[in-house]
């Protein structure tokens, strides 16, 4: 290998840009698990009352009269 070609391999700066890319994008998908780690444990108390809720429906039941058993009783008005 000639002289020239290893001189203008190592003064060449064309790779640095994707050392700056890979730097950058490390960076980021570490933020991302650092945001995922802080939120996780907020959605799981979530999806847990959401479960709750839901499992509390009784599907029989109208939905817009909101399960109220003061309205089970009938109509008095005719």
């Amino acid at each position: 290998m000639p002289l020239a070609t290893l001189k203008s391999f190592a003064a060449s700066e064309s790779g640095a840009v994707t050392v700056d890319w890979v730097v950058l994008t490390a960076a980021l998908v570490g933020l991302g698990l650092a945001v995922m780690a802080v939120v996780s444990g907020g959605i799981e108390d979530l999806s847990t009352d959401i479960n709750t809720s839901l499992t509390a429906v009784d599907p029989d039941m109208d939905p817009f009269t909101r399960n109220n058993p003061a309205e089970e009783g009938g109509d008095d008005d005719g």
